[in-house]
Parts: C-alpha cells; sequence; structure tokens
C-alpha cells in the first residue's frame, strides 16, 4: 500500500516559493525539480474557510454551505456561526481513507475542531478555542502532544499588532512546536495518509508583507525587518526538510497551499459606501468606529449592508426573506445589479477606477447550501480590503478595522507533487491549469481509490 504525506502551508505564495525566493529554498527546491508543479487556483473566495474543506472534499463553497469563517445561519440579521468541523457535511480526504480502511494522521488541518474519530489520529486545528479544550483524537494524545511541543499551540496569538518583534518570535516558536509534533506523529504509529498544515505562513504575510514588497504603499527600504518573511520561509523550508527525511523513501510528498498573498493597497468601507448611496440607513451614526454588527440599522429603510473581511459579502434586504426586508422579490434582479454597478465603479483617491469584481454566487457555485451573499465583493481584484465598520467617515482607508494588516490573499497558492518513486513514470515540470478542487482525486488515486463521481476536481494521474 503506497504512503502520502500531503503538507499544507497556509497562504504561501506562487511568487514567493517558485521565483523570488527559491534558490533559498533547497528542500522545496528538491520536490519542485522532481516532481509536477505549479500555481493552484484557489475557491471562491479565497480564504482559509472554506479553501482547506474545499480541496479536501473536492467540492464547491455553496455545495458545503458556507463562504468564510463566520456565516449566517439563517435569515435574521444577528444569528452567525463559525463554520468550525460541524459545519462540514461532506467526506473530506482522511474520513473517506479511514473508511477505505487507511491509517491517518491529520495534524492541524482547519475545521478540524472539534476532533472526530478517525482511524488513526488527529490534532486540531487554529478554531479551537483554546489547549484547555479537547483537540485531539484520541483524546489521551493530548497529553503527549503537550510534552513532545512543550506546550502546545493553536495558532499566533494576535498576529494583528504593532509589536511586530515578538510577533515574529511568536510565529517561529509555534511553527517550530507544529512540525516538532507532526514528526513525532509520523514516527509513533503506522500510518499510509499524512496530512498537517501550517498556518504561520499565512500570519507571517499579514504581518510583514509591507517589508518585504516595493510595490507595498508602505514599503521602507533597508527596513531591519526587510527580510522577515524570507528567513521565515527558510525555517519553514528546513522544518519541511527534516519531515520529508523522516518519511520513508517511496513516500508520495505533495505541498499544497490553499490561495496567496499580495500587497494590500487599503480597504473600502464597504458600509459607509452604501449609507452614502442610500442603500443602508442608520438609526444614529455613530461617534466612533463602530462594527456593522453593533450598528443601530434602520432595517426596515435598509435595502443591503455588508460584512468585512479579505472580500465582502453583500446582502440584500428582501421582503419575505429577511425580518424587515424593503426589497420587493421583483425588483432583487434590478437592485442587485445596481449595486454591482456602483460597488465596481469605486475609484481611489486620484479617481480611477480600482477595478472591483462583484460577483454573484450563481457565476461561481453549482448549488447554494447555507445563506449565501448576494454579492461577493472582490475590491480591486483583491488589492483592497473590505472594512465592515461604520463611524470612520469615509469610504477609502488605509487602516484595517480589525488591526494592522499588510496583506490580502490572492487566487493563486502552489502546487508540488514529488512521488518520490511510489510509481513509474511520474509526471515532472510545471503544469498549469491546477485548481484546489483537483488534490482530493489526485490523492485519492494515489493510493489506490477511485474518486467520487460527485468530486467536481480531476485527478493529475
Amino acid at each position: 500500500m503506497k504512503k502520502l504525506a500531503i503538507i499544507g502551508l497556509d497562504c504561501a505564495a506562487p511568487k514567493l516559493v517558485f521565483e523570488n525566493f527559491r534558490e533559498e529554498l533547497p528542500n522545496l527546491r528538491a520536490l519542485i525539480d522532481n516532481g509536477m508543479w505549479g500555481p493552484l487556483r484557489s475557491c471562491d473566495p479565497p480564504i482559509t474557510v472554506p479553501a482547506w474543506s474545499c480541496m479536501t472534499a473536492s467540492r464547491d463553497p455553496g455545495q458545503l454551505g458556507f463562504y468564510g469563517f463566520r456565516n449566517r445561519r439563517d435569515h435574521s440579521y444577528d444569528a452567525y456561526q463559525i463554520a468550525d468541523s460541524r459545519a462540514v457535511r461532506s467526506p473530506r480526504l482522511w474520513e473517506i481513507l479511514s473508511h477505505a480502511g487507511f491509517q491517518v494522521i491529520v495534524h492541524g488541518v482547519p475545521q478540524t475542531y472539534p476532533v472526530t474519530k478517525v482511524n488513526g489520529s488527529m490534532v486540531s486545528c487554529f478554531l479551537t478555542p483554546s489547549t484547555q479544550s479537547e483537540y485531539t483524537y484520541p483524546a489521551a494524545l493530548k497529553a503527549i502532544v503537550e510534552r513532545v511541543a512543550e506546550g502546545y499551540v493553536l495558532d499566533v496569538d494576535d498576529f494583528r499588532t504593532d509589536d511586530k518583534r515578538a510577533l515574529l518570535e511568536r510565529i517561529h516558536d509555534k511553527t517550530r512546536k507544529h512540525f516538532r509534533v507532526a514528526r513525532y506523529l509520523l514516527a509513533s504509529d503506522p500510518w499510509q495518509f499524512f496530512m498537517m498544515v501550517e498556518m504561520g505562513v499565512d500570519r507571517i504575510h499579514h504581518g510583514f508583507w509591507r517589508y518585504m514588497d516595493p510595490a507595498h504603499r508602505d514599503y521602507q527600504r533597508g527596513h531591519e525587518l526587510e527580510h522577515a518573511i524570507r528567513d521565515y520561509y527558510r525555517l519553514v523550508d528546513r522544518e519541511v526538510g527534516e519531515l520529508v527525511a523522516a518519511l520513508p523513501s517511496d513516500c508520495a510528498v505533495m505541498v499544497v497551499s490553499d490561495h496567496g498573498a499580495k500587497a494590500m493597497a487599503g480597504g473600502v468601507c464597504v458600509n459607509e459606501w452604501l449609507i452614502e448611496h442610500g442603500y443602508l440607513r442608520l438609526k444614529s451614526y455613530p461617534s466612533r468606529q463602530t462594527p456593522i454588527a453593533q450598528a443601530e440599522i434602520d432595517w426596515p429603510n435598509t435595502r443591503a449592508w455588508g460584512d468585512g473581511g479579505y472580500y465582502a459579502r453583500v446582502f440584500l434586504n428582501v421582503r419575505g426573506r429577511e425580518p424587515q426586508g424593503l426589497v420587493a422579490p421583483g425588483e432583487y434582479e434590478a437592485v442587485r445589479s445596481e449595486l454591482a454597478r456602483g460597488l465596481e465603479a469605486i475609484t481611489d483617491e486620484a479617481g480611477r477606477p480600482i477595478g472591483t469584481k462583484a460577483l454573484r454566487p450563481e457565476q461561481l457555485y453549482r448549488e447554494f447550501n447555507g445563506v449565501a451573499p448576494d454579492l461577493l465583493v472582490y475590491f480591486g481584484d483583491l488589492n483592497w480590503r473590505s472594512v465592515g465598520s461604520v463611524g470612520l467617515k469615509t469610504i477609502l482607508t488605509h487602516e484595517n478595522d480589525t488591526g494592522p494588516d499588510d496583506a490580502n490573499h490572492d487566487y493563486n497558492g502552489i502546487f508540488i507533487l514529488d512521488e518520490r518513486g511510489s510509481r513509474p513514470g511520474a509526471k515532472r515540470g510545471r503544469v498549469e491549469g491546477l485548481t484546489l478542487y483537483d488534490v482530493a482525486p489526485t490523492a485519492l488515486t494515489m493510493l489506490g481509490l477511485k474518486p467520487s463521481p460527485d468530486m467536481i476536481g480531476r485527478s493529475l494521474l
């Protein structure tokens, strides 16, 4: 029976791995040189949740029924829920393999908290409330993980901070602990499938991109932190190298990321724009910055509102759908089209269009489960963040309302597959047209299973 190890690097950027840092990453470069590789188109939206579940289930967000970390529970105004493992109702790779009798190890993959029973072991993800929670399967594994890690870390605390030195130390510390636990898990139990995800790559992009990228508006050449991201990628490469060295020589290795990253040009205050253009009305305008969920919205006179984040989710207040809906069902499409045109016409401070895309869910998804946004808005084609707060008295801003942030997400992650002699005639070289939906069918095919016809990706073998 073949073995497959998938190493997930959340947010790892193709330009950095395949171009800028390639010669300084000998272990990743060896996998690239000996296997197939290329940019991996993410899902829409290209964010951690739902992307890792889209990848491992080979289904789109509409099929899965969640469109971000927090999702509307129903069509009321204040019922939101976190999309943890209980939100995922489609089988993911480790569940399919466990059911087929494979022994699996799952470590840090998003949306694995609360943990579920597998044929093997599981250490849950950054959505775990704290290390006081039961975050391992079996439960007895928790004490071992804490001992091996010398104090386990689920995520990088407070990664949106101005204290960059302390943040850098926390990111490095977390990454070392996670890979140390990963190596222990690989050595301690029999397995055929291993998957881990390291979140530190995402955290360092958000904290330090401005110091690295001359295209960033706040870049300062020669800053003492200019090479923080490069040096962190070197650390990750060393950790990947140690992990690969611990694998059987014929174990296939896949390295993937769920999306990429790019410099953040600024933020568009989506609800301020909606107020200015008459779509959103407040009972009283706040005297200070206020999250939209805490604002006093005049619902009977509101046609639309939006959520902030790496992209904007815009919802129409539809009569008969929302409790105090204003938009008549017969006017829905006309209002949505008008709204999309207006959002796409937003300009920068110099009056130049920023290239916003306002997308309808029916353009992106095969079906809709859960409560889908009426529009998914990529401000500046993902160069600008959506700022959901009100009280800022501006539409454009260069300050994030949830704390300092240098990077936004980009459409493409990375894909590397080195079969390491496990199959004669394995493909090598750069491959175009890859999507994250192709990962699960490829993994199942490698392990001798036929992908489900419900999967929307294709096997690359």
